[in-house]
Formats: structure tokens, sequence, C-alpha cells
């Protein structure tokens, strides 16, 4: 057995051994088993069955997980993207009103299409159209969305009649309770520690025990397999799509959007892991097509059973400091997502909403969606702030995402200032960057004139 894992993950090849992958996928998990507790939280949001998401959560990580190990023989894990989820709950379900089955639809077509690009090179076309500085403002503007929400969850932030949003009164069980969740997992973080997010989340639960506000009695048997009602399997939902030309071009506005942010986020975050990891050729990727074949196809399935896109997790790089380097590394991480299925009385309990003064809070999810915010905002460092061309669009691309809890908006109001302020300084752009502008610019005006008449 030994000498079959030594010749099929290339152990001896890149330096490494047996006990040092199934260390270093051990890492990786607890780094990023957050997902576990806050995708459920997430997408109940939209109106999906948390004990359904939590299993395709499982289902789909180890899927994609083993597809990576197997196809690309990388140390990447995969999981459902925190952005994504928030964008395919409170964007797609909640500002434009689609039904979740309806989102799942979109994020399918998304997720086929991604299938088709890694496997005839399709990517590099579509990754044309994203301007690299409209790259890192979507990622960063994604992230202070989501910790917005996390502002919101830990009660940090009120509604304000005057200024819109206000602080909190910082003296409630649920602030204090993501106080101590944030602090612990800051902490953790800015000492390097893996499973600071778990350990963030773990304060949060402890700190609520003590109000006597969680929910322990689902806790009589701790370790139980889910029991999923199945409304998720194959629940898509193409009728709305296809009721009008407006709806036609909304939904092609949104497969877009999905589409985009799963290429830009999967291959940055691959080139990135294996630099770290060593695994870079010069500039080129070896087995890269395999590798975005795992992560399409786990999109794919995800959406099949019952959750948003799936993606490399930039955690993986915990892992990588462990001295993970092939794909043994994903494949122990797969089978540890399929052991946490046993923990789904855990989820159900640390996940739950906290209700205060009539408001559902998520104290315990709120310090990851904090922190994963200002993960998501170091690349703003790339952008070159003293070219107002670069520096006006990534602005707008993050302040509008934000403040108007639209991912959508916030990607067309980049990209119509990013081609305006170019053309007019007289720079060529590429073809595709002028239609996809054209397409949000017709989204925008089109739509809300036919929503109007």
């Amino acid at each position: 057995m030994a000498d079959w894992l030594l010749r099929r993950f290339q152990l001896v090849e890149r330096g490494s051994r047996p006990g040092r992958e199934l260390l270093a996928g051990a890492t990786t998990f607890l780094t990023m088993s957050y997902v576990l507790f806050a995708q459920p939280a997430i997408l109940s949001n939209a109106g999906m069955p948390a004990a359904d998401v939590f299993f395709a959560t499982c289902v789909t990580s180890a899927v994609g997980c083993f597809l990576m190990g197997w196809l690309a023989n990388y140390p990447v894990a995969l999981a459902p993207a925190m952005g994504h989820n928030v964008f395919f709950a409170f964007t797609v379900c909640g500002v434009l009103g689609y039904s979740w089955q309806q989102a799942l639809a979109a994020n399918l077509l998304a997720g086929l299409f991604f299938l088709l690009t890694a496997r005839v090179g399709l990517r590099e076309q579509v990754m044309a159209t994203v301007p690299a500085p409209l790259r890192y403002a979507i990622a960063a503007g994604i992230g202070m969305l989501i910790a917005f929400l996390g502002l919101q969850w830990a009660h940090f932030v009120r509604d304000d009649p005057v200024v819109l949003v206000g602080r909190a009164e910082l003296g409630n069980p649920v602030a204090i309770a993501a106080l101590a969740g944030l602090a612990v997992a800051a902490g953790g973080l800015a000492l390097r520690l893996p499973g600071a997010f778990l350990a963030g989340i773990a304060a949060s639960a402890v700190v609520l025990h003590g109000y006597g506000l969680l929910k322990t009695e689902g806790l009589r048997h701790p370790l139980a397999l889910p029991s999923p009602s199945g409304t998720t399997l194959f629940a898509f939902d193409f009728t709305a799509f296809f009721a009008d030309p407006a709806a036609v071009l909304r939904a092609t506005a949104i497969v877009f959007v999905f589409l985009v942010l799963d290429l830009f986020d999967t291959v940055g975050t691959l080139l990135g892991l294996s630099h770290a990891a060593g695994l870079l050729r010069g500039d080129r990727l070896p087995r890269a097509g395999q590798a975005l074949l795992a992560d399409a196809a786990a999109t794919v399935v995800g959406c099949c059973v019952g959750t948003s896109t799936v993606t490399s997790y930039i955690e993986s790089s915990a892992g990588i400091a462990a001295g993970g380097r092939t794909g043994l590394t994903a494949v122990t991480v797969g089978a540890l997502f399929l052991a946490a299925l046993f923990l789904s009385p855990l989820a159900a309990v640390i996940g739950a909403p906290v209700e205060l003064d009539g408001t559902s809070y998520y104290p315990t999810i709120a310090p990851v969606l904090i922190l994963v915010g200002a993960l998501m905002a170091t690349g703003l460092r790339e952008v070159r702030w003293n070219d107002p061309s670069e520096a006006i669009p990534t602005f707008l691309t993050v302040i509008v995402m934000m403040s108007t809890f639209s991912i959508t908006d916030g990607i067309a109001w980049g990209y119509a200032s990013y081609v305006v302020l170019k053309t007019l300084q007289r720079q060529r752009l590429p073809m595709p960057l002028y239609a996809v502008s054209g397409l949000f610019f017709v989204y925008f005006v089109v739509i809300e004139w036919l929503a109007g008449s």
C-alpha cells in the first residue's frame, strides 16, 4: 500500500512522505472546517434546509478534494466558496428575488460552462474580460460585503434612520459572544495557528452557552449522520429564465457573474498555492487543465446535491506550510469532510440563529465572515492607485458592492467606469471587455425600463 501511494502521488519526486501528507491534510481541514458551520447558516437565509446544505457541503467538498488529488495531484482542497454563497443567498435570492431553486439552476449553468472552459481552453478568453484591477476589486468588494454581513450578524451595527447604519450597543449577549469569537480567531490568525477560525467559533459558542442561548438539547447524540430531506437534490428551476426577453438577459448576467467569480477565484488561488508549494514551472502550472476540471466538476456536483459554487481554498496554504506537496493532502482533506458528516448535530447547534428583540443573529459565524472579508481585501495592494483609470473603477467596485449589497451592481460599476476611463486615455481594450460592459449596460438600462413599463 505504501509503495502504491509513493508511486501514485509521486511522493519521492516531490520530497515528501505519507505521514507528512496526512498531517498536512489534517492541518488544511482544521483551517477551513469553518465552512461546515458557515455554509448552512448563509444558504438557510435563501430558504434552503440547513441539514441538506450541511450534507451537500460535506459530500461536495469531499468529491472536489478527491478529484483534485487524483486528477491534478495538487495539495489543494476545495469547498463551497465564501462570497459566492453570499451572492447566491443575498443577491440572487434576496435582492433579485429568485428562488433558491432558480439560483441553483443559474449556478449549474455557470458550472457547466466552466467545465467546458476547462476542457477546450476558453478560460483565457473569459478571463480576458476581467481586467487585473477589477479582479482585485471584485475579491475585495466581496470581502467587504461579507464582512458587513458579519457586522450585522454580530449585532455590531444597527439600522439608523439618519445615516442608515449606526453602531449598536455592544453590551448584549450576541455582541459579547461575537466579540469573544473575533478576538480568539484574530489572535489565532496573527499567530498563524491552524484552526483559528474554528477556535473563534468555539469561543463564541462557549459564551452563548454561558448566557443560556445555545440550544444544547440538540446534542443528546453529538455524533450522528445528517438526515437530509432530499429537497435540494436536482432541485433546478429554469422557468423564470425564459419568461420574456428581459428574463433571459437578467439570467445571462447572473450566470456570467457566477462564472467570472469561479474562474478568477480558482485561477488566482491555484497560482498562489502552486507557487507556495513549488509546483510552478516558470510561469506555467503543469496539469492546470486537470485542476480546473476538478474545480468545475465539483461545482456541478454541488449544484446537483444542493450547494453553491465550489472552488479551491486559499486555506490550503496552511497544509502546504505543514509540508503538503501532493494530491494525498487533498485526498486526506476529502476523507475528513466525509467523516465530518457525523458532526451534523454539532453543526446544527453551533450554526443555529440566536433571536434577540425579534431579529435573528449568528454570533458564532459572524467573526468568520468579518475576518474572511479582511483576508479577501489584501489584493488591493496590487492596484496602481496612482492611476485614476484603475483606482476609480476599483474604488467604485468595492464601495458599490458593499453599500448596495449586490455583487452584480459592484461589478457593473467597475466595468463601466474602467472602459470609459481607459477609452478617454485612448487605450485599446480587448473586444470581449466592451461586449461584457455592453451586457451590463443593457442589463441595467433596458431591464429597468421594461420593469417600469
